[in-house]
């Protein structure tokens, strides 16, 4: 991403964001509500709103401004929407099957992804609107790997989880990792995006990167946390 600028019609949220995430990189993307961070995602994703007034974002050589939401998803970017937002009338089978799978590279498969949360298999029949908090992530997190993504983009993914459940979820994301999946996450929960990145961005008020640096430095000097977040 090269100096984004997005907003909604003539506000501009965001003012000249520059950001990188490697293969096989996690980026923890933190921010007090409101500096920008959905909006950040929305934009890689081509979802409207927001309106991008300017700047360039690719995908391995590949320009995602340029593209309509599916063909995003078809360049190897594939979002987990904050709110889960799965199908609820639909099963959890039928969430997960009804994604286009890519034939140029690995996809996951619906037996892939059973195992990789087997709380979905068993529940496989059930109406998505029936799951709770948790097993809806799961499908959400599920449903945006069968399209096979090179990176996977999560807006705020411990919303409303238990403690338990955040725990299960964070051990699947360490395991992504270890794919060369990359991920931009956006969270609020601090602890939960550190266990999860190698490197953490912060928006800023002016809706630009206030801070960035590594996972290990943010921990052994958290004064850009207390200085950004407010925490």
């Amino acid at each position: 991403m090269r100096d984004l600028h997005a907003g909604y019609r003539t506000a501009r949220v965001l003012n000249g964001v520059d950001l990188d995430v490697e293969p096989g990189e996690s980026v923890a993307l933190m921010g007090r509500n409101g500096m920008g961070k959905t909006t950040l995602l929305r934009a890689i994703s081509r979802l409207a709103p927001p309106t991008v007034f300017s700047g360039s974002v690719q995908l391995q050589g590949v320009e995602l401004l340029r593209l309509p939401p599916h063909r995003v998803a078809d360049a190897g970017s594939s979002l987990v929407p904050q709110g889960r937002q799965v199908f609820g009338s639909l099963t959890v089978r039928e969430n997960l099957s009804i994604v286009p799978r890519p034939r140029d590279r690995d996809a996951w498969t619906i037996e892939r992804v059973f195992e990789f949360f087997p709380r979905l298999e068993e529940r496989e029949r059930a109406l998505a609107r029936t799951l709770s908090g948790g097993e809806q992530q799961m499908l959400a997190i599920g449903r945006a790997l069968m399209s096979g993504p090179r990176l996977l983009l999560m807006d705020e993914p411990s919303e409303g989880l238990a403690p338990a459940v955040l725990r299960v979820i964070g051990e699947r994301l360490q395991e992504l990792r270890a794919t060369g999946l990359s991920v931009l996450v956006a969270e609020q929960n601090v602890d939960f995006a550190l266990a999860l990145s190698d490197r953490v961005l912060i928006l800023g008020e002016e809706g630009a990167i206030a801070w960035a640096g590594s996972r290990a430095g943010l921990v052994a000097d958290p004064t850009p946390v207390h200085r950004y977040l407010g925490l």
